[in-house]
């Protein structure tokens, strides 16, 4: 590790002589970024709710963000939310996971414009290929949260909304280069005319990072278009694509010169939002995408390339019912078949003809139902329940309770919640555990926490603490079987500080602090009492950004990640050495059609891996050109 002391306070220091002139400030002194955090969010509650009226935890990352730090993957955005740890296997284009509240990847459902997007084998969401492009925002909810969204959501939601187009047409083209033959470009475009509305984002990447055998090239796009013949009613589609081939240099100590891995992606959704009055809104959506995986060549030792084939449809319906002024009956149906299935070309033949794909078929059908009561302003209340059931494994009952209270003398913002979750065992889990009669894994969670409001809004700190008890947990017999074997807790605290202490001056801090404990004797991969591998005990996280003279924009960020330790596979856990990087980005705006703009990616050349055995690059440098018309 390299210059550890000051990793974390290169932030402050950039930005000490103005917090110094905040004194001054007055109380119109807000940013523009300040004051769009004043917003609407809905997937804490699927209906639309005051972010400061939630009355769950929540987070949000507006387009703004992503292009004041330069910010091109939706994986780097989420570096900054507390409760949630980023892994990332090596380099760009690897494969990226999420776990919230240390809880597992594919216990975190990543939505799209409402569609759930977990795909693959293994049930959880791969960040490595996904871009900002066309990105209005991103929502996380922590807690459990399948009593709105079902599987998957057992630790919590990640929403990522598109934008859509409004006025006369706009957009911007870029393009940048940089460190280890790295070239990026991007078009988006958005606008309006008569009843059609669109907004569309394409880019494509090319860079063979520092490793042999580890070239990246991505190419994606993303369009929604939309038809509003009036006021009450629109008519839309979603469409995605992309195309990801990325070298596999496997760890620095087994290289490996030739694999190579392939995905791609296509989903489309049309969408009806249909309000006839003013108390009473419709919401149906179909979707249907497809996952093609092709690893050749693969040098694993199997034999032969294999492949993975992943297809899903859904149907989504909601149903608002405002009956009175305090009270919102949300209620819905969901539909969901899905298809996956892996070639296995290393199955041996010699007891006769054994299958060498093996797919899975699932088929899911739910209910939901959920009231959001405001008995007097300030308060507010939800409680819902879901019903969920399966082909496989049959019928799964969640609930929830949640509230918040503002506080609107102090700015005082109170919010608690208490839910159940599941995660269903996953095609891989039932495949390569030869076990299709798993049962879901279950969560019981609760959180509470308080945000407060200081200086008219221009300070705000939020902390909350939350607990997790996992049961049912699916894990390794020793036998080359997966079972129902497991149980975990997790706890923790997440902290946050946003301070505008002055007209486009914004600093941002996270905090949190998580314990995640395997608590059986069950699983041979873990010893009871063992940390769950790949959870820092620590994360911190700094910003710090300042438009000078409204045109030049600096912007520092800052990450800390200690106490990790690796999986050891039936003996104690080993500990991962700590890392820090910094990053800095500044742009120069020279009209308004024409800006420049450049960034150090891990300023201090950082020396770390995220997973054991796969390097984070080192330091790099990036700069370009942006044109909007």
């Amino acid at each position: 590790m390299q210059n550890r002391s000051w990793l974390l306070a290169v932030a402050v220091l950039l930005a000490a002589p103005f917090i110094c002139r905040a004194q001054d400030a007055t109380s119109t002194a807000l940013s523009n970024s300040e004051a769009e955090t004043q917003g609407i969010v809905v997937s804490a509650t699927r209906i639309e709710t005051p972010e400061e009226e939630s009355p769950a935890t929540i987070d949000v990352i507006r387009s703004d963000d992503f292009e004041i730090k330069q910010t091109h993957r939706v994986a780097d955005s989420l570096r900054e939310v507390p409760g949630l740890s980023v892994v990332q296997s090596g380099s760009p284009g690897a494969l990226t996971s999420v776990f919230t509240r240390g809880l597992r990847s594919e216990h975190t459902q990543v939505l799209l414009d409402g569609i759930p997007v977990n795909q693959g084998l293994q049930g959880a969401f791969n960040f490595g290929d996904l871009t900002t492009d066309n990105i209005d925002r991103i929502e996380i909810v922590r807690g459990p949260q399948s009593t709105l969204y079902g599987p998957r959501a057992l630790a919590g939601v990640i929403q990522i909304f598109t934008k859509r187009g409004n006025g006369e047409p706009t957009g911007d083209f870029s393009l940048e280069a940089g460190s280890n033959a790295t070239v990026r470009g991007t078009l988006t475009s958005s606008g309006s005319a008569n009843q059609f509305d669109y907004s569309v984002g394409l880019s494509g990447l090319t860079t063979d990072n520092e490793r042999p055998n580890n070239q990246y090239r991505l190419w994606s796009g993303i369009a929604n278009l939309g038809w509003s013949p009036n006021e009450q009613l629109r008519l839309s589609t979603l469409v995605t694509y992309s195309l990801a081939d990325l070298g596999l240099p496997n760890t620095i100590s087994d290289p490996r010169p030739r694999d190579n891995f392939l995905t791609e992606r296509w989903l489309v959704a049309p969408h009806l939002d249909y309000k006839p009055v003013e108390w009473w809104h419709h919401r149906l959506i179909f979707s249907y995408d497809e996952e093609r995986q092709v690893n050749d060549p693969n040098d694993d030792g199997f034999v032969g390339p294999t492949r993975a084939l992943f297809t899903r449809a859904t149907v989504d319906y909601q149903n608002d019912l405002k009956p009175a002024s305090w009270l919102t009956l949300t209620s819905g149906f969901f539909y969901s078949h899905v298809d996956a299935g892996e070639e296995r070309p290393f199955v041996s033949q010699a007891f006769g003809q054994q299958p060498t794909f093996i797919s899975d078929e699932t088929e899911q059908t739910s209910v939901f139902l959920q009231a959001s009561v405001t008995p007097f302003k300030g308060l507010d209340l939800v409680a819902g329940g879901r019903y969920d059931h399966f082909n496989q494994f049959g019928d799964v009952w969640t609930y929830r309770f949640a509230g918040s209270y503002l506080i609107a003398k102090t700015d005082t913002h109170l919010h608690a919640s208490v839910a159940t979750g599941f995660s269903p065992p996953t095609p891989q889990d039932k495949i390569f555990g030869n076990n299709f009669g798993l049962e879901p894994e279950k969560n019981l969670g609760w959180d509470i926490g308080v945000e407060q409001r200081f200086c008219e809004g221009r300070v705000m700190v939020g902390l909350t603490y939350f607990h997790n008890d996992l049961s049912n947990v699916i894990g390794f017999n020793g036998l080359f079987e997966t079972l129902n074997l497991g149980a975990a807790r997790t706890q923790g605290i997440e902290a946050e500080l946003r301070v505008t202490p002055i007209t486009d001056l914004t600093i941002l801090a996270t905090y949190t602090y998580l314990d995640a404990e395997n608590t059986s004797s069950a699983d041979i991969t873990q010893l009871p009492g063992a940390r769950l591998p790949r959870r820092p005990r620590n994360e911190a996280y700094i910003s710090a950004s300042y438009l000078w003279g409204k045109k030049l924009r600096t912007t520092i960020e800052a990450k800390f990640v200690n106490a990790r330790e690796e999986l050891n596979f039936g003996g104690p856990n080993f500990d991962i050495e700590d890392y820090a990087f910094v990053n800095f980005a500044v742009e120069y705006e020279i009209n308004k059609c024409v800006s420049i703009f450049a960034r150090v990616n891990n300023l201090t050349n950082e020396q770390y891996s995220e997973v054991f055995g796969f390097p984070a690059l080192g330091r790099t440098a990036y700069g370009g050109v942006k044109v909007k018309f």
